[in-house]
């Protein structure tokens, strides 16, 4: 299917360019970036439960790390989001990944 190899050729990019900022790509990376590619994950959080379902022994910060080396390569943008709580200013409410 033309979805398929689009996905497949998009990670193999992802990951000669990971390859090429010093990431070693191990099978968790591999993993990891398969449910980004994959699902509308909203947070690290999220991402670590999809991948601790399938990889017992990825633990929250090699997602992180992940997270992070595809915020520096420029595949995945990461921010803190605050909303309005009502009272006096705002409270955070998490990170989002767009």
């Amino acid at each position: 299917m033309a979805g398929e190899t689009e996905m497949e050729k998009r990670k193999e990019e992802i990951i000669q360019k990971l390859k090429n900022n010093g990431c070693r790509i191990t099978k968790q990376r591999r993993e990891l970036l398969d449910i980004i590619l994959e699902n509308r994950c909203s947070s690290c959080k999220e991402i670590f439960y999809r991948a601790s379902r399938l990889d017992e022994g990825i633990g929250i910060a090699t997602v992180y790390r992940m997270v992070n080396a595809l915020e520096e390569i420029g595949v995945v943008s990461r921010r803190i989001v605050y909303e309005e709580d009502g009272d006096c200013g705002s409270e955070q409410k998490g990170e989002k990944i767009y």
